[in-house]
């Protein structure tokens, strides 16, 4: 296993995992492997936003301009409506991050670690799907 290709998929999952996961098999990885370790990155960057405190929160929130202001014409407000923090958990790896997701949960009174558990949990099934979307892909061209 290529360490530097295990740093990139890491790298990638901590802050986006929709790339991660292709990205992962391109450099040589198995389909699980770089879902796995997307997952892994992915939840890292949940988890550090639970343990950064207020300041790095509202500064990420400022450089993200995610809206902390209910407004019901934006998908994120009507996913968190509808569906609270389990939405939020499945929708934030295709949209906004762990980061941001993990941002906006805490803003609107979700406990930190609940907030990483939900991020966290919620891009699993997406990692899967992309591994397997990639691995069907990749079966094709052969």
């Amino acid at each position: 296993m290529n360490p530097l290709a295990v740093a990139t998929v890491f790298g990638f999952g901590f802050f986006y995992v929709v790339g991660a996961v292709p990205a992962g098999m391109a450099a040589g990885l198995s389909p699980s492997i770089s879902a796995f370790i997307a997952w892994c990155g992915y939840a890292t960057g949940a988890v550090i936003m639970t343990f950064a405190g207020e300041p790095l929160r509202n500064w990420v929130a400022r450089k993200l301009k995610i809206p902390l202001e209910h407004d019901s014409t934006k998908l994120i407000w009507k996913i968190w409506s509808r569906f609270g923090l389990p939405g939020l958990g499945l929708l934030a790896p295709v949209t906004i991050g762990p980061q941001a997701g993990c941002v906006l949960a805490i803003a609107l009174g979700e406990k930190p670690w609940k907030a990483a558990l939900a991020l966290s949990l919620g891009a699993a099934p997406w990692c899967v799907g992309f591994a397997y979307a990639g691995a069907q892909v990749a079966k094709g061209l052969n």
